[in-house]
């Protein structure tokens, strides 16, 4: 097995989704600009399940570029295209100058434990993605792992393990997580695949929780775990917003803090377009850009 050697200055990155509408746009773009002290190393955009925000991906992703100079990835699934039309995206991303493409299989229509429903001509899983673009070509390759079990593997952790050594066969690099919030889990995830002698880079997704029932929704949708004491402590404070978002950035910085010691290569911030959560909990970092 070849050793796995963490970057001694683990990267940072956030995570961005195409607004709706022009008060979104705005409200990014001021995002974007107090961002900016934090030297991310690049930025992702997320892509709309059945390529519904294809265009709004597009056009954000190319602003941030545009705004930052930063390398930008472009999120792209497998719902609701054929071969062809992927690779007419992945075209479009590359001559556009994205850096790279985080390949998602997508959640099925309904929600992640829904059923799979193929599209004719297109693809069942984020591997078959991968290798469309490293056969593409000139574009980095990210893909999405889960410390907590992806929802369709029914708890299943070894085959959540073979099907990411499948997508860095295929191609990729890198894996960004569910969000965290169980350390121990992530290292369960980076420990497996270092001894089954996997070089991709681990970004664990920090979430700073700023809305208690926000992320009740979230994790149910997802099958994401949040251990149950750390649970009852927000949910003490659901109804005091200052304290339970200063819990929020002090859980965030603690997770920050026990990955990068587990030897995550980066933290991958899940902004959802608002930025000073992030910033308080990067400024709070042992590691990181000094704010």
């Amino acid at each position: 097995m070849t050793e796995h050697i963490p970057d001694p200055h683990p990267t940072i990155s956030f995570e961005f989704f195409p607004p709706k509408d022009d008060t979104g746009r705005e409200a990014l773009r001021a995002t974007i600009d107090a961002l900016q002290p934090c030297a991310p190393d690049f930025i992702s955009v997320t892509y709309g399940a059945g390529g519904g925000t294809r265009d709004r991906t597009v056009h954000t992703a190319s602003e941030v570029m545009d705004l930052t100079g930063l390398p930008v990835t472009a999120h792209l699934t497998c719902v609701g295209s054929t071969r062809d039309e992927l690779v007419e995206v992945i075209t479009d991303f590359k001559m556009r100058g994205f850096s790279g493409i985080l390949a998602l299989r997508g959640d099925p229509v309904g929600g992640p434990t829904s059923e799979w429903v193929s599209t004719p001509g297109g693809f069942d899983y984020a591997e078959q993605l991968v290798g469309l673009i490293a056969d593409i070509g000139g574009l980095e390759i990210g893909v999405a792992a889960f410390p907590d079990v992806h929802p369709a593997s029914h708890g299943n952790f070894q085959q959540d393990i073979e099907v990411l050594l499948r997508k860095e066969q295929a191609g990729a690099t890198y894996a960004i997580t569910q969000f965290v919030f169980d350390s121990g889990r992530f290292e369960a995830l980076a420990t497996t695949l270092r001894n089954r002698g996997s070089q991709l880079k681990l970004y664990p997704g920090i979430m700073p929780v700023t809305n208690y029932m926000q992320i009740v929704r979230m994790l149910e949708l997802s099958g994401g775990h949040m251990p149950t004491a750390t649970r009852m402590r927000f949910a003490r404070y659901q109804n005091d917003q200052e304290s339970l978002r200063q819990l929020g950035i002090d859980i965030a910085v603690q997770i920050c803090e026990d990955v990068v010691a587990l030897g995550a290569d980066g933290l991958h911030f899940y902004t959802l377009n608002n930025s000073q959560a992030t910033i308080d909990v990067i400024k709070n970092l042992s590691v990181g850009p000094s704010l």
